[in-house]
Order: C-alpha cells, then sequence, then structure tokens
C-alpha cells in the first residue's frame, strides 16, 4: 500500500495483534482528501485482511464514526479537485483514538476536533488531569 509506508503497516499490524490489551491506541496514520473534507485516523491494520484498517472515519457529512475500511477503496478516492487521499507526514498523535473520536463526534469532523484538542492543551499548559473535553 504506497499511501501507509511499510514501517508504519507494521505499527498497525501490530496493534491489530495486541488487541484486546491494549484496546485503545494512538493512531499511527492520518490520511486525508487535498481539498475535500474527507480525514482518517487509522491505527490498525487486520491481521487476517491487510486490506482492512480500522480507525475512525470522516467522509465530511458531519457524522465522524469508528469503523473498518478498506485500503484499496481510500486509495481509490478523489477528492474535488481530482487529487488522490494522502498521507499528513506531519502528523503526530497526542491522544488515544478514543479521544479524537469524541472530539470529532462533538464538532462534527476529525479537523474540528483536532482544533478542539489543541485548544484544550493549550488551555491546560501545565495541568494533566486527563483528557477529558
Amino acid at each position: 500500500m504506497h499511501l501507509i509506508p511499510e514501517a508504519l503497516c507494521a505499527r498497525m499490524l501490530a496493534n491489530d495483534r495486541n488487541l484486546p490489551n491494549d484496546d485503545d491506541p494512538f493512531p499511527v496514520v492520518r490520511l486525508f482528501t487535498p481539498g475535500g473534507g474527507a480525514t482518517w485516523l487509522l491505527t490498525e491494520i487486520d491481521t487476517d485482511n491487510p486490506d482492512s484498517a480500522f480507525g475512525l472515519c470522516d467522509t465530511g457529512q458531519g457524522f465522524p464514526e469508528l469503523g473498518y475500511l478498506s485500503l484499496t477503496e481510500i486509495a481509490s478516492i478523489r477528492g474535488p479537485l481530482g487529487l488522490p487521499v494522502e498521507r499528513d507526514h506531519s502528523f503526530e498523535p497526542q491522544f488515544p483514538l478514543s479521544v479524537y473520536a469524541k472530539a470529532a463526534r462533538q464538532t462534527g469532523s476529525i479537523a474540528a476536533g483536532d482544533a478542539l484538542l489543541k485548544h484544550t492543551i493549550h488551555q491546560r499548559s501545565n495541568t494533566t488531569v486527563g483528557w477529558q473535553i
């Protein structure tokens, strides 16, 4: 899969093998449609079906959800500008997937949820009392 480098695929496969010991891993990769509203935060690839990944899916319709998806289908998507899905090379996860999911559901998108989380971090710059938003 050219969207996800081999080293990141290995981490995602390891997350799948580690279930249920770690049932709330940090996302490994963020995919998005350039010029569009679709975003995916992926945590694991199914060891029995390497085309199947799990994560937070946001198609830009205001209803982000957790679920499995086909990496082949994601790779075939073109955004409104006709550009293919890309990986966010600067993505560095700060939270477990459940925190991103809660923020995305509250705000209607992964991008808006991410902004809320960054704002929350800024507000709590010197206090860590858990990641409740």
